[in-house]
């Protein structure tokens, strides 16, 4: 058991974390080394838009935010928001963090749930980068750069809107 949770997606938002009911004393920034972020879980209710997971990655790291809970049995409150057990699974992983190495819970997408070339929406990744306090300038850029789904219906829009071409690829073609 751990009183600590690491949010690495949309919860690195604290005001999202007060609304869904999640009582903690204190939030630091937090590393999760060997495990790279990626987009590539896919949406229950929307198959064509993809939340944050982390994945095994030589020499990389996931940066986010982590909670010191009330008490170890206030992570349960996260898993009807994570949909756990069924899309996440719960684990305790190590993080590192200014006091030292921290064992706190992470929620990994599970294998059922993934599906690459997925994109988030902007107004998912807007969470993530509310974060800006707890994470290093280099990561946070890296997040600003991110491909939303609708930067592209937006880019798009904006052709149609100028009069531009778009083409749409055909399956053999």
């Amino acid at each position: 058991m751990s009183e600590y949770y690491f949010a690495y997606g949309s919860n690195m938002n604290a005001e999202r974390m007060l609304d869904r009911g999640l009582r903690f004393h204190r939030a630091l920034s937090g590393n999760l080394h060997g495990l790279g972020l990626a987009f590539n879980k896919r949406a229950a209710d929307a198959p064509h838009r993809a939340y944050a997971n982390v994945v095994h990655a030589t020499g990389s790291r996931v940066e986010g935010v982590l909670y010191q809970l009330c008490d170890e049995a206030e992570i349960a409150k996260m898993d009807p928001f994570e949909g756990a057990p069924r899309l996440y699974s719960r684990d305790i992983y190590e993080v590192e963090t200014a006091e030292g190495v921290i064992a706190a819970w992470v929620y990994i997408a599970n294998r059922a749930m993934i599906t690459e070339g997925l994109r988030p929406e902007r107004w998912y990744l807007e969470h993530l980068l509310a974060a800006k306090p707890y994470l290093s300038q280099g990561y946070y850029e890296r997040l600003l750069l991110t491909p939303c789904l609708d930067d592209l219906v937006e880019s798009v829009s904006g052709l149609q809107a100028a009069g531009g071409i778009v083409e749409e690829k055909v399956a053999g073609a």
